[in-house]
C-alpha cells in the first residue's frame, strides 16, 4: 500500500512538473477541420477493361498485358477495374480512363458520347478479328428445342450494354420476328462485374430459362460448374472484336507509343504468348472507327439510340 502511495505521489510531481512549464495552451476546435489531401500522381495513364468479368478475372487477363505496356512504352500505366458497363463509359467522358478496352458496342456509344477514338482490335483466342454471341439454356430443358420456343420464356442477359452478352442476341432475335415483348421477363446479371460468370449460374440453377452470353466464356467456368449440363442452341452473326480507344484530348503521342506496342505484340515468341493467351488473344491488330459502321448498323434495328442509355 505504501508502495502505491509513493507511485502516485511520483506521478503527481511529474505532471505538476510538466504544468509548470512556460507554454501556451491551445484550445482545439473540432468544428475547423481541413481534410488531409492525399498526393496523387499526376502521370498516370489509365488503363479499363470493361467489366464482363469479374474484377479479379479482368486483372489476372491483362495485368501482364499493362505490364508490357508500362515497359515497352514507358509511360506509367494503371489498370483500373470500374464496376459497370456504365460507369466505365461515364469514366471515359469524364476524362478517367484514358485508355479503353471495350466491347464494339460499348466502344460505339463512348465514340458517339464523348469522341473516344479507336486504334486498335484485338484477335480473338482463334484467330478471328470479330467474335459473336451466344443463347444457352440447361441441357436438360426440353422446353427449348428451337429459337421459336424462347417466347413466352425468361431470359437473363449480361447487361444493357453488353455486345456478346444482349445486344447481338436482341438484333439476332428481333431478326427472326421475335421481339422483347415476347419474353415474360428480360433480367440482367446483378452487381459489380463477373457478369457473364453469373449468366451461366443462373442458368445452372434453374433460375431463368435462356441467357445470353459471348462466345468463350463457358471455358471460364468450366473450373465452377460442369458445363456439359449447358446447351447453346443458338449463335448470333459475327462483329467486329474488341477494340482500344483513346479518349478525347489524349496526348497523340502517348497513343502513338501505345497502339505501336500493342501492334508489336507477337504470338510467336514465348514472352509474349505469356502475355497474350493470359489475355485470351492471339494478336493485336490497326483498326479504326469505320470498322464499327455494322455494330451502329446493329443499333438502329433494334431501335438503339447510342445518346441514350438501354432500357
Amino acid at each position: 500500500m505504501k508502495g502505491f502511495a509513493a507511485v502516485f505521489i511520483s506521478i503527481g510531481l511529474l505532471l505538476l512538473t510538466g504544468c509548470s512549464q512556460e507554454e501556451p495552451a491551445y484550445k482545439v476546435d473540432l468544428d475547423k477541420r481541413k481534410p488531409v489531401i492525399k498526393n496523387e500522381e499526376t502521370d498516370v495513364i489509365t488503363y479499363a477493361y470493361l467489366p464482363q468479368y469479374s474484377h479479379k478475372e479482368s486483372y489476372q487477363r491483362h495485368h501482364l498485358l499493362v505490364e508490357y505496356l508500362r515497359r515497352e512504352t514507358g509511360l506509367n500505366i494503371k489498370q483500373i477495374f470500374p464496376d459497370t458497363f456504365d460507369k466505365h463509359m461515364e469514366m471515359v467522358g469524364q476524362g478517367k480512363i484514358d485508355i479503353s478496352f471495350s466491347n464494339p458496342f460499348v466502344y460505339v456509344k463512348i465514340a458517339h458520347r464523348y469522341g473516344a477514338m479507336a486504334f486498335a482490335r484485338i484477335l480473338e483466342a482463334n484467330g478471328n478479328p470479330h467474335f459473336r454471341g451466344q443463347i444457352i439454356c440447361r441441357a436438360d430443358n426440353r422446353d427449348i428445342e428451337a429459337l421459336s420456343d424462347c417466347r413466352g420464356k425468361r431470359w437473363i442477359a449480361v447487361d444493357p450494354s453488353s455486345a456478346g452478352g444482349y445486344l447481338f442476341q436482341l438484333g439476332y432475335f428481333i431478326s427472326r420476328g421475335i421481339q422483347k415483348e415476347d419474353f415474360i421477363e428480360i433480367a440482367f446479371s446483378p452487381g459489380p462485374g463477373g457478369k457473364q460468370e453469373k449468366v451461366v449460374l443462373s442458368i445452372w440453377a434453374k433460375k431463368y430459362d435462356l441467357g445470353s452470353i459471348r462466345e468463350g466464356t463457358l471455358n471460364v467456368i468450366a473450373d465452377r460448374i460442369d458445363i456439359g449440363e449447358i446447351r447453346v442452341f443458338a449463335h448470333t452473326p459475327w462483329y467486329p472484336g474488341w477494340t482500344y480507344a483513346a479518349r478525347k484530348g489524349l496526348v497523340p503521342e502517348t497513343v502513338s507509343k501505345v497502339r505501336q506496342a500493342l501492334l508489336q505484340l507477337n504470338y510467336s515468341q514465348s514472352d509474349h504468348r505469356r502475355i497474350m493467351e493470359a489475355a485470351d488473344i492471339t494478336g493485336i491488330i490497326s483498326s479504326k472507327d469505320q470498322d464499327f459502321n455494322p455494330v451502329r448498323e446493329l443499333a438502329a434495328q433494334i431501335g438503339m439510340r447510342l445518346e441514350d442509355r438501354p432500357k
